[in-house]
């Protein structure tokens, strides 16, 4: 009878204590992260912006007059400034803008993380193709703020 050598053991796709260097995510997983975090993190911020405008104004669920100051579209931020100045000082609706903002720049994110995966991976065309997308969105965000 021949002894045959025991088979290697199969490579671990986690680390463990005996081996503590972290394996790489894989490209769609690193994606899958960032989109639920960001969605994850607006969702916090309005909710929290919601709470604190409630709490502070008791009468906008009362007053009508009061709920119309608080949708007219002069009482939010408008400008970056003003949204962090407002985060700052607590307001309510600044909150509210910064999760909305959070949720308008996280695509772009995606878009951004996508661009180094394939850069990773040389992968050039999608490099390419991913460069130039994430050029135009920018490049419609410098745009869309001029008045």
């Amino acid at each position: 009878m021949s002894q045959q050598a025991p088979e290697p053991p199969a490579p671990e796709l986690t680390p463990s204590a005996s081996h503590p260097e972290a394996v790489p995510l894989a490209p769609e997983l690193l994606i899958s992260q960032l989109l639920r975090v960001g969605v994850l993190l607006s969702l916090s911020l309005v909710m929290c912006g919601m709470v604190i405008t409630f709490i502070r104004h008791p009468d906008y669920f009362s007053s009508p007059d009061a709920l119309e100051r608080l949708t007219a579209p002069d009482s939010a931020p408008h400008r970056l400034a003003d949204v962090f100045e407002g985060v700052l000082a607590v307001r309510g609706q600044s909150f509210v803008m910064a999760g909305l903002l959070v949720m308008i720049t996280v695509p772009v994110l995606r878009v951004a993380l996508s661009l180094g995966l394939f850069r990773a991976q040389k992968d050039r065309t999608y490099a390419a193709i991913t460069t130039g997308v994430l050029a135009l969105l920018l490049l419609a965000f410098f745009l869309g703020g001029v008045e």
